[in-house]
């Protein structure tokens, strides 16, 4: 009996042994299993990281891209708003350039037609200062010998030629219908003139004691101390000394047209 009872129980103990075994392997195997599948999920999830950060990415590259494409477009039609406005204002330059080129033509044929005319109508003017009452001889004489410099020169404009010989046919008139006094010289007296229009030129003496006239017909002065009240009034009206008043000038007889 006690044989057989240490059998049982080394059998028993033999049998306890190879369970623990079995339960120790199969406990380091299911371990293993655990570690292999924390593991892979890790490696899933770092990948899922990864292709989320690369998905990120290419979303930021698509909306860069886009807004790039974008600005392109606008910039594009830009380019092509501007280009057109170039094109309507190279347009616009060409006709104004064949329009200019025309005028320039009409010019050159203005020019040939106005300048003898200018030319002509100094002439007439020196040509009537000369058969003129000689009164501010001098002023008038410059006057046009001014002009005539003028003419020649090719910095003064063909408007600013006309213009400046329209001024002096202007003065002219203006003398014609003023009355003025100014002193000058008569041979080598120095006298004080009174001009009344065109229609009479006295002169007197700066003493008073002397006083003439301008003989048209004989174009020559007349000493006539009959005047002397008449252009003493008139030099004062003509100097505003005195309100304006008749004065008495000589008037040349009119002449019969043969």
């Amino acid at each position: 009996m006690i044989t057989t009872s240490g059998r049982v129980n080394r059998s028993v103990g033999a049998v306890l042994g190879v369970t623990v075994a079995w339960a120790v392997t199969t406990a380091f195997a299911q371990e293993g299993k655990v570690t292999t599948v924390i593991s892979e999920q890790v490696k899933a999830e770092q990948a899922a990281q990864a292709t989320q950060k690369r998905i990120t990415q290419l979303d930021d590259e698509a909306t860069g891209m886009l807004s790039d494409y974008r600005q392109m477009i606008t910039e594009a039609q830009g380019i092509k708003a501007y280009t057109e406005q170039l094109g309507a204002q190279v347009k616009s330059q060409d006709e104004e350039i064949a329009t200019m080129t025309k005028q320039i033509a009409e010019i050159e044929t203005t020019s040939r037609e106005v300048l003898p005319m200018m030319t002509k109508m100094l002439d007439t003017l020196e040509q009537f200062v000369k058969l003129d009452m000689p009164f501010l001889a001098d002023e008038r004489a410059n006057r046009i010998a001014t002009l005539k410099d003028m003419m020649t020169r090719a910095d003064v404009s063909l408007s600013e030629k006309y213009r400046r010989i329209v001024e002096a046919y202007q003065v002219e008139m203006e003398y014609g219908r003023t009355l003025e006094a100014y002193e000058g010289k008569v041979g080598d007296k120095t006298v004080q003139f009174l001009r009344a229009g065109r229609v009479a030129l006295l002169y007197q003496t700066l003493d008073g004691k002397e006083t003439g006239y301008w003989d048209v017909n004989d174009k020559s002065w007349k000493i006539d101390s009959s005047y002397n009240d008449a252009i003493t009034a008139g030099l004062k009206v003509a100097k505003k000394q005195a309100a304006p008043d008749f004065i008495k000038v000589p008037v040349p007889a009119p002449k019969e047209i043969k």
